[in-house]
């Protein structure tokens, strides 16, 4: 049987985004202050992915655990909107900024996910980013390894909008995948977090009238943490990119969360939300140019676009290569945040969501270049976009003077949750 499907042309962008994530916010709006006309697409009706509709409401640590900040640019954009409007939890030498002197308290804090929520939607609107919800990304139109825009479906039918770059920022590489760029299939642990209140927490939050302190992960189905830990013993991992893995994940998470609740009292204790999206953090990467490894900690790259630090472990800093982002060949296509190309540990620093924010700046910026400058995503001026970043006030070498002797690390100083 033949089914054809015709879509509607609707308008060309210079910039379209795939996914609302907070990559792809920050690709968006980086592509739009340069000057572009930018295009953001996003499944569900909310900006932020796993850091709002997944419920990770944590911002990790963005320093060096030794009171030096080390991820700034949009990502200290961003966190700052994420508590704008609602509760935080930045440690007090934090909250005007970099303390410096040795400070061991990390940068790091949890926010509201809804509040966020609706601060990134009013920042993107904001910055004149056109906005598509409720939009599923069907297929690429590819001509070539030439990507000519992307085929969607939603409430008006099946649609097609034209463009001259493509940032993958869907958390998953599907357009990438689709397009015929190699890619990587991870794994993921069970894990399954909704957000909870007891009448406990309730009387702790009123006591210290502090709204982060009500919510919490007291109710769960998977407890798998970053590392394995509490993997049920013969459950596969998942890869989280066939609707199979998803539909499963999401039937046996809800099964093991009603289980664990049955027996407690229902008077006191609640669901407050449940995620709106599989809680699945490494599905599937880019095969890009360079694969960061965990051994890079303490490396420089020529083309480096940001430096990172490590959210677990103290001192341990990185350079993201900008060749992460992208594959030789295709020139008009990019990816950022959790599917920039990583492996094993690395891929764990590299996803979390300030170097996400990074990614997905540096990917904006090197669009608008490549208009600008009539070149391919894979032939850019690395000195100029690394310029442009600093402008913006992203770190992108690391001082060497922050490399602890071999005897000083410290790896235990991360955040208070393992994400």
């Amino acid at each position: 049987m033949n089914i054809n499907r015709e879509a509607n042309f609707v308008a060309e962008y210079d910039v379209i985004v795939a996914g609302g994530g907070v990559a792809g916010v920050a690709a968006a709006v980086a592509a739009k202050r340069m000057g572009k006309s930018v295009l953001l697409i996003e499944k569900s009706i909310g900006l932020g992915g796993l850091a709002t509709n997944g419920l990770v409401n944590l911002f990790v640590p963005m320093c060096n655990g030794r009171g030096v900040q080390i991820i700034k640019g949009m990502a200290e954009e961003l966190l700052r909107l994420s508590v704008k409007y609602g509760y935080d939890t930045i440690p007090e030498a934090w909250q005007n900024g970099e303390p410096g002197n040795g400070e061991r308290t990390r940068y790091v804090t949890k926010f509201s996910g809804p509040i966020f929520t609706l601060a990134l939607i009013d920042f993107v609107h904001g910055e004149g980013v056109d906005l598509l919800f409720d939009t599923i990304i069907t297929a690429p139109v590819m001509e070539g390894n030439v990507c000519r825009g992307l085929i969607v479906e939603n409430k008006t039918g099946c649609e097609f909008y034209g463009a001259k770059m493509v940032i993958d920022t869907t958390g998953d590489a599907d357009v990438l995948y689709r397009a015929g760029v190699p890619t990587v299939q991870g794994q993921n642990y069970h894990t399954y977090a909704p957000k909870s209140v007891t009448l406990d927490s309730c009387r702790k939050a009123a006591e210290a009238e502090d709204m982060s302190k009500l919510y919490g992960s007291f109710i769960m189905g998977g407890r798998a943490n970053l590392y394995g830990g509490n993997q049920p013993e013969g459950k596969p991992t998942r890869g989280g990119t066939t609707v199979k893995d998803i539909t499963e994940y999401v039937i046996e998470n809800h099964i093991e969360c009603l289980e664990n609740i049955k027996d407690s009292d229902r008077r006191k204790r609640t669901i407050v939300t449940l995620p709106t999206m599989p809680q699945f953090r490494t599905t599937r990467h880019i095969d890009g140019d360079y694969v960061l490894q965990t051994e890079d900690a303490y490396k420089h790259f020529d083309d480096s676009i940001a430096a990172i630090c490590d959210f677990d472990r103290r001192d341990y800093l990185y350079e993201v290569p900008y060749r992460t982002l992208t594959r030789k060949g295709f020139p008009n296509l990019i990816t950022a945040g959790r599917s920039a190309a990583a492996a094993g540990y690395a891929w764990d620093v590299l996803r979390v969501i300030p170097p996400a924010i990074l990614t997905g700046q540096a990917a904006g910026v090197a669009c608008a270049m490549a208009l600008d400058d009539g070149t391919g995503l894979d032939n850019i001026d690395i000195c100029k976009l690394q310029k442009i970043l600093e402008s913006q006030d992203v770190m992108i070498h690391f001082d060497d003077a922050l490399v602890p002797a071999k005897e000083e690390e410290d790896v235990n100083a991360g955040a208070e949750d393992h994400i």
